[in-house]
């Protein structure tokens, strides 16, 4: 807009009309987009329920929920906060990519775990929309199985989520502290991450990155799920790409049971934590066709617990190796490398279920539903409509929170 006498703008006065230009086109092209993404929410909504056959009455339910969830996920959205909003009061997990801290939000005293992303060390553009597409997936699931996500923020430096605080840690801290679980403790934990597994994969997600990290304990040792950044890959663990020049024959290495299972675990536990912390990851828990060429389906995830139960049990995964890289070889070569070693006795029924886990994909257990999974002779007994109301114990790691002090205790919890 230039003076009456018609001189030029100057050049501060184009860059602010650029400037809000661009502003309001963002701004604009931000609502199409957020108006297109809800739309295809609503479609995938649509296309499981059809899947499913579900009744009249049932959809109605479904997409009434779903549109509740839609509106938290706007006030979300709306949410201005930021980091002078919080205190911090505790390092509680660090990873590849960040850390995450305990806080207080300063006006309610409420605590939370806060997930701190650091943007300069996720180098990969994509990598951005997997941290929406952990936030988009946190917002919509169903917080009985699912790690609740309250705000999420950003500054120049990181992105921050706003998490559920689960004071029993994780199912890899649970696995370092004790040599195996009892078939027990390892029913429970694993009938209650088959309910977490199959509740999102109900939304229509494909979690993919089912580990030990990724299990977190509530203060009963309750299972929830967690990170699901890595819901269409992200570390190069998962990329076919890292692991294309290797030659797919064992060595001599693989093949012999040169190391016996006590060792192994030794080994393998000395590593764990360095593993978790590294943006390359471990493709110990991944399922071979995620690293195929022909693609893959959720069934992959039931591959991954069965990784887990069988870590559980004996003491150390199925496929570890010194390197990821042999790993990855074990993974794929699965039909020679996935055996139990006889000095660590575990039952029939265990053996058996692990491997319909650990299978081709066609003939995992799961490919015809999660009941079929269910109603494995392994899980007889278990009451899966009141799992979270029962009294078995274990041994859980719980921050005790006293005012701002935090301290860790280690106590046996009802569950």
């Amino acid at each position: 807009i230039g003076h009456a006498s018609g001189t030029s703008m100057s050049n501060h006065t184009k860059e602010r009309v650029t400037m809000a230009k661009v502003t309001l086109e963002n701004f604009y092209s931000n609502l199409i987009a957020q108006h297109e993404e809800r739309e295809m929410r609503q479609q995938k909504l649509e296309k499981v329920m059809d899947e499913e056959g579900l009744p009249d009455e049932e959809k109605r339910m479904r997409r009434s929920q779903h549109a509740r969830k839609e509106t938290e996920f706007l006030r979300l959205k709306r949410t201005r906060l930021g980091l002078d909003d919080f205190e911090s009061l505790k390092v509680i997990g660090r990873g590849a990519f960040g850390e995450v801290r305990l806080v207080q939000k300063k006006d309610t005293g409420h605590v939370y775990a806060m997930k701190i992303l650091r943007k300069a060390d996720m180098l990969e553009k994509e990598q951005v929309g997997h941290i929406r597409a952990e936030r988009d997936i946190l917002v919509q699931a169903d917080s009985l199985w699912v790690v609740k996500m309250f705000y999420s923020f950003q500054d120049k430096m990181n992105l921050y989520l706003l998490m559920e605080f689960l004071p029993g840690g994780d199912m890899m801290t649970l696995l370092m502290k004790k040599d195996t679980l009892t078939e027990e403790e390892t029913q429970f934990y694993v009938a209650e991450t088959v309910l977490a597994i199959d509740s999102i994969h109900q939304l229509g997600f494909i979690h993919r990155d089912i580990k030990p990290d990724n299990l977190l304990l509530d203060s009963k040792g309750h299972v929830k799920l967690s990170d699901f950044g890595l819901c269409t890959g992200l570390k190069k663990a998962h990329r076919t790409e890292f692991y294309r020049n290797l030659n797919h024959s064992l060595s001599n290495d693989f093949t012999s049971q040169n190391m016996n299972s006590k060792r192994k675990a030794e080994t393998w536990k000395r590593n764990r934590r360095q593993l978790a912390f590294s943006t390359v990851g471990t493709p110990d828990y991944i399922a071979p066709e995620v690293f195929m060429q022909t693609g893959y389906n959720k069934l992959c995830d039931w591959w991954s617990l069965g990784v887990i139960m069988y870590e559980m049990l004996i003491g150390y995964p199925p496929f570890c190796s010194e390197t990821p890289q042999e790993t990855y070889k074990k993974v794929m070569n699965w039909k020679e490398t996935l055996v139990f070693p006889p000095e660590v006795p575990i039952s029939d029924r265990a053996k058996e279920l692990i491997l319909r886990f650990c299978c081709e994909w066609e003939h995992r257990v799961g490919a015809s539903g999660v009941e079929e999974i269910k109603r494995n002779p392994f899980f007889e007994g278990v009451d899966y409509e009141h799992i979270r109301f029962s009294e078995m114990l274990s041994f859980c790691c719980v921050y005790i929170i006293s005012g701002s002090k935090i301290h860790k205790n280690q106590l046996w919890n009802p569950r």
